[in-house]
């Protein structure tokens, strides 16, 4: 990578330092004004949205990105925390409820009736996500793509930013909180959540055993520690929203529950 590429590939990192600060600084404005009107809204949703944007911050770091262009380890640290474990924390924020909550009522009624369009639905439904988001990885280290992205920095900077949005999409579609009333049912999730494990775990399999990427100048010994990490960096980032899956799953039977028992109650009085 030339100096002026890399150079360009700083600058783009840092305005996407800048727009994850915007984003916080925006969430906690959000948070005042609930508790300003006394709604409530839970302090451990700032605290997952906060850490979020601060793996965010952490990714996009100068160490990080002189690590990740020098070594394949440090690009795959990168990419789980970009497309995995950052937007998991900012998920479990609930960004699109809180927005919702603190636009006017016109407003938040056109932004969920444009969510309810048909190419709208079909871009947040969990399938599409899913290739969006690993089909995305088969295609980065599996072709010259990878070896492509450092030597253009606009490519560069726009494979991190979609990591971070399909990686987000990925894992609202799978569990988010947010409202999304055109949501498949949970088995259709639960099987597209098994599907990502499974291809996590094949394209590791398959840079550890075929040393992709190849004709990037890379050692095999760093090509398999990186497979590695993607591997069972991978299953850690999977196996949270799993649970994050079921504990959702688990709140809402047991809220359906205390209704039915409400409604009972109600009747026989």
């Amino acid at each position: 990578m030339s100096h002026d590429t890399h150079l360009l590939t700083l600058a783009g990192t840092f305005m996407l330092v800048l727009v994850t600060q915007g984003l916080w600084f925006a969430y906690v404005l959000g948070v005042r004004a609930q508790r300003r009107r006394r709604k409530v809204w839970h302090c451990w949703r700032l605290v997952s949205f906060s850490l979020g944007c601060g793996l965010l911050v952490v990714a996009f770091s100068p160490p990080m990105v002189e690590w990740g262009h020098s070594d394949l380890r440090g690009h795959m640290a990168q990419h789980l925390l970009l497309g995995m474990f950052a937007p998991i924390a900012l998920m479990l924020g609930a960004p699109g409820t809180l927005l919702l909550r603190n636009m006017p009522v016109t407003t938040a009624r056109r932004i969920t009736d444009f969510a309810a369009t048909v190419p709208v639905r079909c871009l947040s439904h969990p399938v599409t996500a899913l290739f969006l988001n690993i089909g995305a990885l088969f295609l980065l280290y599996l072709t010259p793509l990878y070896q492509l992205s450092f030597s253009e920095p606009l490519l560069h900077i726009w494979l991190h930013l979609h990591f971070v949005l399909a990686g987000y999409l990925f894992s609202w579609s799978i569990a988010g909180p947010d409202p999304a009333p055109h949501r498949p049912g949970m088995r259709l999730r639960l099987l597209v959540l098994f599907a990502a494990i499974a291809a996590h775990a094949v394209l590791g399999k398959l840079m550890y055993a075929y040393g992709f990427p190849r004709d990037a100048g890379l050692e095999l010994a760093e090509i398999e520690a990186a497979a590695q990490l993607m591997y069972y960096g991978g299953d850690l980032a999977e196996l949270i929203l799993a649970l994050v899956f079921f504990a959702g799953w688990y709140r809402r039977r047991k809220a359906s529950e205390s209704t039915s028992e409400w409604q009972t109650a109600d009747r026989q009085s």
